[in-house]
């Protein structure tokens, strides 16, 4: 692990877990993140929206659940990934310059010609010098952290048995130091595999070796295939893995983020449940994989959204599903959790599922639209695809002058969102062009028209002669960062001054320094406080477009600088403390950092 530099990534002791300063594993069944300290203060099992059986994040007392490999006397440590994987590399230090070595990471690799993806954490340690102890706390909890599990042990395992789940430890480490959580000397390297209750069919040493081997291979392999900026090509690779390790590959759903209930400001009780598939995200996860011509996720998401599609029989779409395609994903509050930081509620569920939010079919068809013209495909979409989205843009037609609840997912006031109208508009015209690549001018002409009736109307009724701007809403006043979006689905030419113009006056009234908040109107919780990532990448991109190309890259590299240590970022950044808030990884940060990245960055002309 030469690559990690201790200038760069080198920090002292915590005492308790509260940081998002927290590297991520995972290998699209699960996920795991882990502080700068070695410790697993997040994972739920056995899926992403399932019961944390590590839950520090939100609860650092004695009553939290974490998994710990501590080194007697600790002052520093250094934390960074295997380069272009998903494996990641803790190093702690003693005041005599001894430590340890932890690699975490969760088996993925094609084994008998599908993929290998366990249930399975492994953390291999070995000791970085001599003379080293260390202590070994495992302690899993079941049911949001409420109940402790039956403890077994066997000839070479621990069991860890909950009502619902039972984990099993396989190691080569004494059980007794283990069970006791002793401090011991560590003498050799010794591994650690937490997963199903099942027995291994060879030793743990050479299984656990061979899993970091064949998955380091994988990562390694695949991030190989990726068409890379010039420029950034690090950031690119981190986020990129980033938005992989989102997808649950069983049924092609990806999430938002891994985590739930991480507020977006301080004390400010907006705290969500992120740990579900909104179309809205998902649509942006895939066009961001796709420019980097990853269409492999995108390949797995249709099927999701295939089955999303067939259900709603051309009527109303949720805005989000569980990734097991759930339609009930009742919102209720753990009140035995103290939160992060503090900071109550935690909230599980996700109440946006009752919203009528009617972009969503406009996302969806997005979504798909580049299945009908990439050759590159194992199985491109044809006529029995584009019906179904027929009935998609149906809807989209249907609904697009009616109020809703936005895209912010407003909870107490519905307008016609000047963003609903937008994805309307995209359902609409990017049928017309499926359909012209089907040689099917009768549609394409139909599908043509309704675009152009959403677009007339949208361009008179969003514009506010008083701001000098589009408005957040049909005949509204208020700014909302979200029109943004009008020129990165090509609804106008960016240099049209109407788009410029907003610009210029989202900038004087959302920004705070380099970043943007979401919209200037107070909401159910009053007015936002900290900046929404996604819009600073926004405006980032709206300013390239329209030639502000030195100011975009200046905001670009305040962003870069408000990641953490190893290149996330959640949902928000606090303009005055930098600090990072919302849930996290935030799939749409990630997704703006590629975006930017490539829009940005110098040609590889340049330079070959």
């Amino acid at each position: 692990m030469s690559d990690i530099s201790p200038e760069c990534t080198s920090t002292a002791v915590h005492d308790a877990p509260g940081s998002l300063d927290c590297g991520v594993v995972g290998n699209c069944a699960f996920s795991a993140m882990i502080d700068r300290m070695g410790r697993v203060v997040w994972s739920c099992l056995p899926r992403f929206d399932g019961d944390p059986v590590f839950n520090a994040l939100l609860d650092p007392s004695e009553n939290g659940s974490l998994w710990s490999i501590e080194l007697e006397d600790v002052v520093r440590s250094e934390q960074a990934y295997e380069p272009n994987t998903a494996v990641l590399r803790t190093r702690l230090y003693d005041a005599a310059g001894n430590g340890i070595e932890i690699t975490d990471f969760a088996p993925r690799f094609l084994s008998r010609d599908r993929m290998f993806r366990p249930l399975m954490l492994i953390r291999r340690v070995k000791p970085l010098g001599a003379g080293v102890r260390v202590r070994i706390k495992l302690r899993p909890r079941f049911e949001y952290g409420a109940k402790k599990p039956e403890v077994t042990q066997g000839s070479h395992h621990i069991r860890y048995v909950g009502p619902d789940q039972t984990l099993r430890l396989n190691t080569d480490a004494s059980l007794s130091y283990v069970l006791s959580e002793s401090f011991f000397l560590l003498d050799r390297p010794m591994n650690f595999m937490l997963g199903p209750d099942e027995t291994l069919a060879d030793g743990i040493k050479d299984t656990a070796h061979r899993f970091e081997k064949e998955t380091i291979g994988y990562w390694r392999t695949w991030t190989r295939r990726l068409a890379l900026p010039l420029e950034w090509q690090d950031v690119v690779i981190r986020a990129a893995i980033t938005l992989k390790l989102s997808l649950f590959e069983d049924t092609g759903a990806i999430i938002a983020a891994m985590t739930t209930s991480i507020p977006e400001a301080p004390g400010s009780e907006r705290n969500w449940d992120y740990r579900f598939c909104w179309l809205r995200d998902a649509f942006f996860v895939i066009r961001a994989l796709n420019s980097l011509s990853e269409v492999g996720t995108m390949e797995d998401y249709l099927r999701w959204l295939g089955n999303v599609v067939a259900r709603a029989k051309g009527g109303h779409i949720q805005p989000l599903y569980g990734i097991g395609l759930e339609e009930q994903l009742p919102e209720s509050i753990v009140d035995h959790l103290p939160g992060y930081r503090n900071h109550r509620p935690v909230r599980i569920g996700n109440q946006a599922q009752e919203h009528f939010q009617h972009d969503v079919y406009g996302n969806i068809v997005l979504g798909a639209a580049q299945a009908f013209f990439d050759h590159r495909l194992f199985r491109r979409a044809g006529l029995p695809e584009f019906r179904l989205l027929e009935a998609v843009g149906e809807q989209a037609f249907r609904v697009w002058a009616e109020p809703d609840a936005g895209m912010w997912e407003l909870r107490t006031r519905a307008r016609v969102h000047t963003s609903s109208v937008l994805m309307n508009w995209a359902a609409c015209d990017r049928l017309a062009k499926i359909a012209d690549v089907l040689e099917l001018p009768d549609r394409a002409a139909y599908w043509g028209e309704r675009a152009e009736l959403i677009r007339n109307r949208l361009l008179a009724e969003a514009w506010s002669e008083e701001r000098q701007a589009f408005a957040e809403s049909l005949g509204g006043r208020d700014l909302d960062a979200s029109v943004l979006l009008m020129a990165e689905i090509n609804f106008i030419d960016p240099k049209d001054p109407r788009f410029v113009a907003t610009v210029d006056a989202l900038e004087k009234s959302l920004c705070d320094g380099p970043y943007m908040r979401r919209y200037e109107a107070p909401d159910d919780f009053g007015v936002p406080e900290t900046a929404f990532n996604i819009c600073t990448f926004w405006r980032i991109d709206a300013l390239a477009r329209i030639g502000r190309t030195k100011e975009a890259r200046e905001v670009f590299e305040a962003m870069l600088a408000a990641r953490n240590h190893l290149g996330l970022l959640s949902e928000d950044t606090h303009p005055v403390t930098g600090e990072m808030w919302g849930n996290f990884p935030q799939t749409y940060s990630m997704v703006g950092l590629i975006n930017c990245a490539m829009r940005l960055s110098k040609s590889w002309n340049s330079v070959v």
